[in-house]
């Protein structure tokens, strides 16, 4: 077991060469469950966890002291049973979603909450117009989970304010029947997901393997989970987007650490009559188009396995800056 008192007594260090108050420090790195869970070994590092309130995620000092803050969450993770939770946009029975629960449980306590059906394309859609239904139930014998009948953001946020006890300390939403590279991050309900357990500030992963016929999610599994090992601990907020390519094409060439392509699809629609008469138009294409750097899409193409941290801060401060002088 790692010597609590060590870890907190360099964060008091930490703390007094850059002149931030210990204990509020402390406050912020954990919340009152993650606290009163481990309580007497916070004890004996002599903490009183009375004081210990709700991490504060608008405390004006979070940003000077997100290092000491990670620092005793990683010393903490270490001593209790990491706890993950697992969603995905393609619903909660499919394949992607089991296979990848077979790789967890092997590190930490896993709880699912996922869409009752598939909900590609959600985006970072959410429900507000009706409740939202959710029920437990039985996932092929093999685990339970909780079935929402609402969007990725949407079993993630029920999730960590109502289904979940205590604090979670991973969020993972995978693996995807499909590749969520370049644009489709805009669109996908995995990603955003991950995106939302970002905003809750909870580190995150969406996993997703390109699509074909015959998708081996088993091993695919078996790649994200080795990468998940290796990108641990992940720090609070952080996004992290990884993406297998084609397995029929024999074993992935190895992994890149790639930007987002901005290239979009070559796309179009094709215009159709229903049997009610009416004008339709179902959406079509190719690929992404080609970029002249390494990409996400690029790289995955010629056969890497992909791996892009995305950004939940979507301003372009560049041009925020430039705005900022103009005389309104």
């Amino acid at each position: 077991m790692p010597d609590v008192s060590t870890s907190l007594g360099m964060t008091e260090k930490w703390c007094a060469v850059h002149t931030l108050p210990f204990n509020e420090v402390f406050k912020l790195s954990m919340p009152l469950g993650m606290a009163k869970s481990i309580d007497p070994a916070l004890r004996k590092g002599g903490i009183d966890t009375s004081s210990v309130g709700n991490y504060n995620t608008h405390s004006p000092i979070l940003p000077a002291v997100l290092p000491p803050v990670n620092a005793i969450r990683n010393t903490i993770y270490a001593i209790r049973k990491m706890q993950i939770l697992l969603t995905n946009d393609d619903g909660i029975f499919a394949p992607g979603l089991a296979a990848i629960y077979k790789e967890l449980v092997t590190i930490g306590d896993v709880t699912v909450v996922a869409p009752a059906d598939s909900r590609s394309g959600a985006s970072h859609s959410i429900t507000y117009s009706r409740p939202l239904v959710c029920n437990k139930v039985d996932i092929n014998g093999q685990f339970t989970g909780f079935s929402v009948q609402g969007s990725p953001a949407d079993c993630v946020k029920l999730a960590v304010m109502q289904l979940h006890e205590g604090p979670i300390d991973l969020l993972v939403a995978g693996i995807n029947q499909g590749a969520n590279a370049g644009i489709n991050v805009y669109y996908s309900g995995t990603v955003a997901a991950a995106m939302e357990g970002a905003f809750l500030k909870i580190p995150a992963v969406a996993m997703s393997l390109s699509f074909e016929e015959q998708m081996d999610f088993e091993k695919a599994a078996h790649y994200c989970a080795k990468i998940l090992k290796k990108l641990m601990p992940i720090k609070i907020g952080n996004v992290i987007n990884i993406n297998i390519p084609h397995l029929s094409k024999g074993e992935p060439k190895g992994v890149r650490v790639v930007p987002q392509s901005s290239k979009g699809f070559d796309e179009y629609y094709i215009r159709q009559t229903n049997e009610q008469g009416q004008t339709v138009f179902q959406l079509a294409g190719n690929g992404h188009r080609i970029d002249g750097t390494p990409t996400d899409t690029t790289s995955l193409e010629e056969g890497y396995i992909t791996v892009t941290a995305l950004a939940p801060d979507m301003t372009n401060h560049q041009k925020t800056s430039e705005l900022q002088q103009i005389k309104w």
